[in-house]
């Protein structure tokens, strides 16, 4: 959980901050839950050459460096080319492959190299069994553990359904099988110089995703989402994500034997 791109080191904290309250409280009540800070050093998946793309990777592997120390986190990020996995891999904890890169071979055997954990988006283009490709290319390489994520599939033009059925046709793929909830309801392209997105549905969403087992959640959340640099029509206020998480376990509790 996190923004979507790194703003500023302010708004990276403040999230980090909220989100480690969240979670000490629900340890607090005993339940046996994990949480991993993800934020992007950069989006190279803009819909205009003039939107915000994110720090840069070295202040921004800077800013989760210390957001990792600071609250004694994991920390997720994007890789979008092979050159930059072994330097992303000396600061984090997982290194994750864009949807739109889930079959670029250079850049998942990259990935695999380092040894670290790698998340897959699975490309909104792709069926589940289609992945089988890309988590070999990870397996050959050496990558530890390989999870992959749903996101959504194109339904037509600036739309996005998630079929739950690939939820259990991945299990048998990757380690772990996450949803990721916010980008799942983005509209792709829908407002034109931007996207759109349906984020009053991501608690409905991720309770769905959690009562039928999957592993894990994805959400993207910002202090301030209508003032966000990106992917301000899809992410959750920091209110809204405290209550997916404490709902979303709720329903998993009924999953478990």
């Amino acid at each position: 959980m996190g923004p979507c791109v790194l703003e500023s080191p302010e708004t990276a904290f403040s999230v980090a901050d909220y989100l480690s309250r969240e979670f000490a409280g629900l340890r607090e009540k005993k339940f046996d839950v994990e949480w991993i800070f993800k934020s992007s050093f950069l989006k190279d998946n803009r819909t205009r050459s003039e939107s915000y793309r994110g720090p840069g990777i070295r202040e921004g592997l800077s800013i989760l460096k210390d957001i990792g120390k600071s609250f004694d986190l994991k920390v997720l990020t994007d890789i979008h080319e092979s050159s930059q996995a072994e330097i992303a891999a000396e600061i984090v904890d997982v290194l994750q492959i864009p949807a739109f890169l889930c079959r670029q071979t250079s850049l998942l055997e990259a990935a695999g190299e380092t040894g670290l954990p790698v998340n897959i988006k699975k490309g909104q283009f792709m069926s589940p069994e289609d992945m089988k490709g890309a988590v070999e290319k990870l397996k050959t390489s050496g990558c530890s553990e390989i999870w992959l994520t749903e996101r959504g599939t194109f339904f037509g033009y600036h739309d996005l359904v998630v079929d739950f059925r690939s939820l259990t046709g991945m299990k048998d793929l990757a380690d772990k099988v996450i949803l990721d909830v916010t980008h799942s309801l983005q509209r792709p392209c829908s407002l034109g110089s931007s996207s759109g997105g349906r984020p009053d549905l991501a608690l409905n969403l991720a309770r769905a995703g959690a009562a039928w087992g999957i592993d894990g959640l994805f959400v993207e959340t910002h202090p301030e989402p209508e003032h966000a640099l990106s992917d301000s029509a899809s992410m959750v206020d920091l209110q809204t994500a405290s209550k997916i998480i404490s709902s979303a376990l709720e329903h998993w509790e009924g999953t478990c034997d």
